[in-house]
């Protein structure tokens, strides 16, 4: 049998059953995407609606959902919640979260401002941002990692009811990331140019500050769990806690604890660098311990410029060293 009489190799075929299986492919993909769509649309939905009554009123302004092919994308132009029970309100500019399909576990949220907070014993809150993002890590029963990571952030005195607004602080840029880590939660967290509005400290003055520090939760999963308000029975372990203004430096280490009676126990090593720089900062933030200050700190200076000291409290009561500091109040 001749070449000519052969059969030809059948890739005709094999390419329209290639095309075709990309087309159901594809078309199973789409119809996922637009189930998964109009669920989340109608849960949101139905979660708001859940809500609203007995003095509650929430809101997802103009929900919608996007992104289709390649990712996933929930937006609304507002959010809005309102207890009257509690007399508690929060609302925010804008939230637009997404995720890429490859990473749907890992979705991305952007906020915009201002959140607007109205909570009882405390003034009406503007705080503001220029760019706020979070990242969500997706897990069960907790998610893996959250990240907070906001620049240009400041926060005020809700000017809505016709009073003018007290300044609050402002910072450059803040950080945080919340993990679990077993039953315990782990922070770590940093901020830059720090600035307090001396009006919300009764008038002291305090310089810019940097600040970083991890701190452990004990137990943190169960507490997130059961949603306890009271500190009172819970435990911290301080890996660091760094402020910092110039070349001053206070930086604080070690487990602290509150008992059943609301009473505080630590076992805290406090750090300083350039003591004198630390001095002339408390100076100014505390005049009416400014003479103290420099008479402490002078004889803290003489142990070299970065000094060391313990900071105990048992059941409340406070030292630095050898020196008593008094009582501390019972905690709620």
């Amino acid at each position: 049998m001749t070449s000519n009489d052969e059969r030809p190799p059948n890739f005709l075929r094999r390419l329209l059953w290639l095309g075709a299986f990309i087309v159901v492919l594809f078309g199973l993909y789409s119809a996922g995407w637009f189930y998964l769509a109009g669920k989340v649309k109608s849960e949101a939905g139905k979660a708001v609606t859940e809500l609203n009554g007995n003095g509650i009123e929430a809101d997802c302004a103009n929900l919608t959902v996007s992104g289709y092919p390649s990712s996933f994308a929930v937006s609304c132009d507002s959010l809005a919640y309102q207890d009257d029970t509690r007399n508690v309100a929060a609302s925010l500019g804008s939230l637009h979260a997404a995720t890429h399909i490859t990473q749907i576990l890992s979705p991305g949220v952007d906020l915009r401002g201002p959140l607007r907070t109205s909570v009882p014993g405390m003034a009406p809150l503007w705080i503001d941002w220029d760019t706020l993002r979070a990242n969500v890590k997706l897990s069960w029963p907790l998610p893996r990692r959250v990240s907070l990571e906001a620049e240009s952030l400041s926060a005020q005195t809700d000017p809505a009811d016709g009073t003018d607004p007290v300044e609050l602080f402002s910072a450059g840029t803040a950080a945080g990331q919340l993990r679990p880590n077993g039953q315990d939660i782990d922070y770590a967290g940093s901020f830059t140019d720090l600035e307090i509005d001396p009006d919300a400290i009764d008038g002291r003055v305090l310089p810019p500050l940097d600040g970083s520090g991890d701190v452990t939760l004990k137990n943190g999963a169960a507490l997130i769990k059961t949603q306890t308000k009271s500190l009172r029975g819970q435990a911290v372990d301080i890996g660091k806690l760094d402020l910092s203004s110039g070349t001053a430096r206070v930086t604080v280490s070690g487990p602290v604890s509150i008992d059943a009676d609301g009473l505080i126990d630590a076992d805290l090593m406090i750090k300083l660098s350039d003591p004198k720089a630390v001095a002339a900062i408390l100076g100014k933030a505390i005049p009416e311990q400014k003479s103290q200050i420099k008479t402490g700190f002078a004889g803290l200076a003489l142990l070299g410029n970065e000094p060391s000291m313990p900071l105990k409290v048992v059941k409340g009561k406070a030292s630095l060293g050898f020196i008593p500091l008094g009582r501390i109040k019972p905690v709620d």
